[in-house]
């Protein structure tokens, strides 16, 4: 879409990472409502995007946020055209020892939050023939072992989108992004929130598990570190939401590309190769002579 036609969009998640080069990428050429979740965040994007960078404060799991939210939107008497639902946090772990509440918590935000902003969103969408951009993952294609938390809520994710897509076919466009390792401190932070949940579990429950958590947190780390920048994925965004011929799934990165054909194997090569990525026995300790 030439620039001068370009309306508004709102861009969750904008304190770092993919919403951060997201947002600033989109205030180039437009108003970008950037969501954050604090007043510091607020003071760093508006310093950095310019006038066209608008910061609002929302909290994609807090429902008054939302409607807070939508009515600054509504009342900016700008068109809209698209959301992009990037807010995430990603907590590692078996999932025998991740409590319930923890389990919830990850859904609230990956899952449950994308559909309500979506809900709270759609009637000024369909009035201008906007787009929705569910930001997901590889991992809701190929779960990892100990990021079943956050694969599942990703997995969850690409299931309402496909849906989302042809309940509004006509209406309004529904993409899904699936980045591979992307430079961001989403691991980082839920490394660290994940270390502290497992610490605090019973030594017995997570005894078994203890080296193999060890490994897949340093694996996840080193991703992080050789991950693609999070400005490729600002672009495949860009393009789902401007672009006069939009495609229905983005596929950014290599190494996406390469766990995507892994997911696509039978199940037992599959499992050996994931396995031995992550340093597991090669048998189900049942099977082993």
């Amino acid at each position: 879409m030439p620039q001068h036609e370009r309306g508004a969009v709102l861009v969750t998640g904008a304190s770092s990472g993919i919403g951060y080069a997201t947002a600033l990428r989109l205030a180039q050429h437009g108003i970008v409502f950037a969501g954050v979740r604090g007043t510091p965040d607020a003071e760093k994007l508006a310093r950095a995007g310019g006038p066209s960078l608008r910061p609002l404060i929302l909290d994609v799991t807090d429902a008054a946020s939302i409607e807070r939210a939508r009515a600054a939107v509504a009342a900016a008497g700008t068109r809209l055209d698209g959301i992009v639902n990037n807010a995430g946090i990603a907590l590692a772990g078996p999932l025998e020892v991740l409590p319930a509440a923890e389990l919830r918590r990850q859904f609230d935000v990956n899952f449950f939050g994308p559909l309500a902003l979506a809900q709270a969103f759609l009637p000024l969408l369909r009035a201008q023939g906007g787009r929705i951009v569910n930001v997901s993952s590889i991992g809701g294609k190929l779960a990892a072992p100990f990021a079943g938390a956050y694969a599942s809520s990703k997995f969850a994710l690409e299931a309402a989108s496909d849906a989302l897509r042809v309940e509004l076919r006509g209406l309004v466009h529904v993409a899904i992004v699936e980045p591979g390792a992307v430079k961001t401190p989403i691991w980082r932070r839920g490394a660290q929130e994940s270390t502290r949940i497992f610490e605090a579990a019973p030594e017995a429950l997570r005894a078994p598990y203890a080296t193999a958590v060890r490994a897949m947190l340093q694996i996840a780390q080193t991703l992080e570190h050789r991950g693609i920048a999070p400005e490729r994925v600002a672009r495949a965004i860009e393009h789902a939401l401007y672009a006069r011929r939009p495609r229905a799934r983005y596929l950014v990165g290599t190494d996406a590309r390469l766990r995507l054909a892994v997911a696509r194997l039978p199940e037992g090569v599959r499992d050996r190769i994931v396995a031995a990525v992550i340093g597991l026995p090669r048998r189900p300790a049942a099977a082993r002579s």
